[in-house]
């Protein structure tokens, strides 16, 4: 009898931003999405340090990621609504609807290296599925890349 392992769970994998094929790579450079010295938050992998999996499938392939952004940041926006009109609720009669404008404004600017990592993990996520023999199995070699134009977004 094997002994099969355990499949990585797809929702850890994306939050910690590791790579769709095996889940274990981890596809930025820093894992500190606040290390501003160098652009280090933002920096990729070219492939995935474990199972060699290419990041960037084709040129101008992380253009996609602002729509997840997008949606990432009205989710957030509408679950501190509601929380606050849970919480401490909106009147007329006071400016409680602007202290919460300023602090989800606020809460959105120190986030967005969160969001933008976690749109793109995301976004790959969806374009890579994930290979539980990634380590028999050949990559799937990108069909649209052309190797001049790589890095020219």
């Amino acid at each position: 009898m094997s002994e099969q392992k355990a499949k990585p769970s797809y929702v850890l994998s994306v939050f910690g931003n590791k790579c769709p094929r095996c889940r274990q790579g981890y596809i930025f450079q820093s894992r500190n999405p606040y290390e501003f010295k160098g652009s280090r938050y933002i920096k990729m992998e070219k492939n995935c340090p474990v199972c060699g999996q290419p990041t960037e499938i084709e040129v101008g392939f992380y253009y996609g990621t602002s729509y997840v952004s997008y949606a990432l940041t009205v989710a957030f926006s509408v679950t501190t609504f509601v929380a606050w009109w849970v919480l401490i609720g909106f009147s007329i009669d006071d400016n409680r609807i602007f202290y919460w404008l300023a602090l989800n404004a606020a809460m959105l600017v120190l986030l967005q290296p969160i969001f933008m990592r976690l749109s793109r993990t995301l976004w790959l996520s969806w374009f890579v599925k994930y290979d539980p023999d990634w380590e028999t199995n050949k990559i799937r070699q990108p069909e649209r890349i052309i190797k001049e134009q790589m890095g020219n977004w």
